[in-house]
């Protein structure tokens, strides 16, 4: 099942993704839900796409590079990953244009499921063994939980944050960033110093659909229990469901004055071979925070990708996952109120710009796609939202919890009668590793067909897809999925509470140490794997801000 889901993405992006092999199988998670099985989908999709990327510019099968671990598969919970050598070549090298197709392709500008395929293998058939291990992915779908500074884990929920009953239902209300809770307490007529129990109390007066309603106006974020067939019904979900999970389209946009066209895309194949990273020489801006975006950002920079993080020191975040996020990357602060130019530049130099933010938000400072491709003719323009960018939900805030609680998912895990979403925040790691997958076919596609590149996923759409995947026997998803006398953590948290006595899967031996600023840092390495090439963090994560906004002359 799981090996013809990757194929079926790559073919609904228009990319012939090469066999992987999938080891494992659900559940390994206590849901009904298929978590296993999305994300091994999901990790084997970004990891075959970056195999095919790293053989089409003469990435040798069985050739290993300098830093990586012969026993990376297992390392133990002690191992620590070294620092890179400066062996990798200036992204700046010459390489051939990539803005005219190539001779003879003729695929159209958006693909389909039933419409051709872009078949981009190698010319001598070499390929890499790509694999993944389902255990790996579902613990990655966890890897906030399992990150450890010294020994510590991180907080992830606000006091007010959670699941509140009304008088018709539940509602979910989101109040991890300050606006978001003030947002909150405006629409509820609370004073700023509201606890908890204010709050349930004034929720329990009023219907979950008023203070949906009322927070949204405010601009906050909350979601009212829905069930999945009232989600089915909703207009959203009916203007999602016409759109595939990892939509890809041409962007056809004149060059502006002063763009420019770097594109390091295509080695010559026939050339010889070269030991390198699979995404050497790509760079990424990722303009996203809390955990989908980043979390595409971070297995771009596993698989060697430059990515510069770029965020403003006015604009909050959520302090464990900053860090969490962050392995592989460098990290800078621009403030786009005085400072545009400056992400300007960047982007006329990038060859994928990711961002996370809410529909309109970069497009209303001159940032959105279309204002990329003009920038930089060739880009590939990565956008996640929470439920699509358009519809009457098309510019609405929200995150992987909300949405779990609008679709049915929530309503499905607690049987109707109160919410219990997923036991991990897998909306949004799922639609990360896909946004990453979408990134890297962009990068084929244009190196195929020339042109600048569009990808849109939502959490929404995401979920659709997970309901598709049909269900577990709720007999064997009461099991953890680790073996006699194995444990995982405690208890699994769930929107902002803790239900003990649901562990998760045992993921010592796929664990991995590294010093930083902050302190030794536990973490689940990157899943996937491709043979010849594992996917590894060449560096630990920056402090916010630390680096100069400009383009590093290596990778890593």
């Amino acid at each position: 099942m799981t090996e013809a889901l990757i194929k079926r993405l790559g073919e609904e992006i228009g990319v012939c993704l090469p066999d992987v092999r999938v080891t494992g199988a659900d559940p390994v998670l206590p849901s009904v839900f298929r978590i296993g099985t999305a994300a091994a989908a999901c990790v084997g999709a970004v990891t075959a796409a970056a195999a095919l990327y790293w053989t089409r510019q003469g990435g040798q099968v069985g050739a290993r590079h300098p830093q990586a671990d012969p026993d990376a598969a297992s390392p133990g919970p002690d191992a620590t990953v070294p620092s890179p050598d400066s062996t990798v070549p200036s992204p700046d090298s010459t390489v051939p244009s990539l803005d005219s197709p190539v001779p003879g392709s003729d695929v159209p500008d958006v693909v389909t499921a039933d419409g051709p395929v872009l078949d981009t293998a190698r010319p001598d058939g070499a390929m890499p063994e790509v694999s993944v291990d389902v255990r790996h992915a579902a613990a990655a779908f966890l890897s906030e939980r399992y990150f450890r500074i010294d020994g510590e884990g991180m907080g992830l929920w606000a006091p007010l944050s959670g699941d509140y009953r009304t008088s018709d239902g539940w509602i979910k209300l989101h109040c991890n960033f300050d606006h978001h809770r003030d947002a909150v307490l405006r629409a509820l007529r609370l004073p700023a110093d509201a606890d908890r129990a204010g709050v349930s109390s004034a929720c329990e007066s009023r219907t979950s659909a008023e203070i949906e309603d009322a927070v949204t106006r405010e601009g906050g974020c909350a979601a009212a229990m829905r069930s999945r067939a009232e989600w089915l019904d909703h207009p959203q979900a009916q203007e999602i469901s016409r759109t595939p999970v990892v939509a890809l389209s041409r962007l056809d946009v004149a060059p502006r004055p002063g763009s420019a066209a770097r594109n390091p895309l295509r080695r010559d194949p026939t050339g010889p071979g070269r030991v390198g990273r699979p995404l050497e020489g790509v760079r990424v801006l990722d303009l996203t925070r809390v955990i989908a975006g980043p979390v595409a950002g971070r297995i771009l920079a596993a698989h060697g990708a430059e990515v510069l993080r770029v965020g403003a020191a006015h604009v909050p975040e959520v302090p464990g996952l900053v860090v969490e996020t962050a392995f592989g990357k460098r990290s800078c602060h621009i403030d786009l109120r005085t400072e545009a130019e400056t992400l300007r530049e960047l982007v006329r130099r990038a060859d994928v710009v990711v961002q996370g933010y809410r529909p309109g938000a970069l497009a209303d400072r001159g940032f959105g796609p279309e204002d990329l491709a003009g920038l930089r003719p060739g880009i590939v323009s990565v956008e996640i939202s929470a439920y699509g960018s358009r519809g009457p939900w098309g510019r609405r805030r929200g995150f992987d919890s909300l949405v779990q609680m609008v679709c049915g998912i929530a309503h499905e895990g607690g049987d109707g009668t109160r919410p219990r979403p997923l036991p991990c925040q897998a909306l949004d790691h799922a639609t990360g590793y896909l946004a990453a997958f979408g990134a890297v076919a962009g990068l084929l596609r244009r190196a195929d067909e020339g042109g600048s590149w569009r990808v849109e996923l939502s959490l929404a759409r995401t979920a659709r897809w997970f309901d598709d995947l049909g269900r577990v026997d709720p007999a064997r998803a009461t099991s953890d999925g680790t073996g006699p006398g194995e444990s995982g953590p405690s208890g699994i948290e769930r929107g902002g509470q803790v239900l003990d006595g649901e562990p998760g899967p045992s993921v010592d031996d796929l664990l991995a140490s590294m010093d930083s600023p902050f302190g030794t840092l536990t973490y689940v390495r990157p899943p996937g794997r491709i043979e010849g090439a594992e996917p590894y963090w060449a560096t630990p994560p920056p402090r916010q801000g630390e680096h100069p906004a400009g383009w590093a002359t290596t990778t890593g």
